[in-house]
């Protein structure tokens, strides 16, 4: 039996798991047809671990370049620490160092989904509020638009994994794979929609109002009482398409103006009940990491979950507008927790 110096990656892996078997060393070699003593001394190395590392001293900073660490990272939101520090010029400083420094004055976090609101955003939101303070929320539709897309939002997959296991790999595609485009809306207890945009088409104001014609006037609000349609508030909000010229013209040949079109104010999804209801479908839609290979398929789990939305859920979210209002007023204008 001729020596062999030097075992390969995958020799290595099948010593550990003869080892792991109650295999000797001798059965090894002659199973691996290599020298005894090769195999010996690689599970003696393996036996003995790795050497202690040995700590360097570490670079100081002056605490002028503190300040200077300081200021850069209040200039850079969301920045790494090698760029903090390298436009302060402070170079030879570990990772280790640099984030130990850091987290004193710092702190990691993600970026923010919500755009920050300015001063005027604020004083719009708290003008809204004043205005329809008073107003019986039961009379009024909210509606939005709802994109899902085949592979579902990033970070939404968590939850408990068994020890040993190796956590799935979800799918991902370009754009999500594609998705659907849906409408909907709420009043009072009732649920309006869904219905699908159909696919490939963009909403502009031409297409979002046929849309309205084919879907929401057709299948729902043709139905209803002339009471109702006399009191009924449409609530939409300031996308492009909503707010336009040629759509808010067209809303109002068919009833829908002044008083019975709800103005917005800017940067407010939540204020908008809706957004919670599409919180409530997507949780249930993508659960346990839930992906899809086709967009019929999407399509009909959110219907599926639209239909398991009762009348009560839907309800205490058109109720919680007074609590909404009240405290948009008292964060004066900020952002509320949906």
């Amino acid at each position: 039996m001729g020596q062999k110096k030097d075992l390969t990656g995958s020799e290595k892996s099948k010593i550990v798991r003869y080892l792991a078997e109650g295999c000797s060393s001798l059965k090894i070699a002659k199973l691996l047809k290599h020298d005894h003593r090769t195999i010996k001394r690689f599970i003696q190395n393996s036996q003995q671990g790795r050497k202690k590392r040995v700590e360097k001293p570490r670079r100081k900073i002056t605490a002028h370049e503190l300040r200077k660490v300081k200021r850069a990272a209040a200039k850079m939101p969301l920045a790494t620490s090698l760029a903090i520090f390298q436009s302060c010029n402070i170079t030879g400083v570990p990772k280790s160092t640099r984030c130990a420094i850091l987290r004193d004055t710092a702190e990691v976090r993600k970026a923010e989904r919500r755009p920050p609101l300015n001063k005027t955003h604020k004083l719009k939101r708290q003008d809204w509020a004043k205005k329809y303070l008073k107003t019986d929320f039961s009379k009024v539709l909210w509606t939005d638009e709802m994109r899902v897309s085949l592979d579902g939002p990033d970070g939404w997959a968590r939850g408990w994994i068994g020890k040993g296991q190796r956590a799935p790999v979800p799918l991902r595609r370009q754009q999500g794979g594609g998705g659907v485009l849906v409408w909907a809306g709420i009043i009072k207890d009732e649920l309006v929609g869904p219905f699908r945009v159909e696919d490939g088409v963009k909403l502009n104001s031409q297409s979002y109002c046929q849309f309205l014609e084919d879907t929401f006037f057709k299948q729902w609000y043709r139905k209803k009482s002339a009471s109702f349609k006399k009191n009924m508030i449409f609530m939409q909000d300031n996308a492009p398409s909503h707010a336009s010229k040629y759509s808010t013209a067209w809303l109002a040949r068919k009833g829908i103006k002044e008083e019975k079109l709800m103005t917005w104010p800017p940067c407010s999804p939540d204020l908008n009940p809706i957004e919670n209801l599409w919180s409530i479908i997507k949780c249930e839609i993508y659960k346990e990491g839930k992906q899809y290979t086709f967009l019929n398929s999407v399509w009909e789990a959110v219907v599926a979950a639209a239909c398991n939305v009762d009348g009560e859920q839907i309800k205490t979210l058109t109720e919680s507008m007074d609590g909404r209002l009240l405290s948009v007023l008292a964060k004066k204008g900020g952002y509320i927790g949906r």
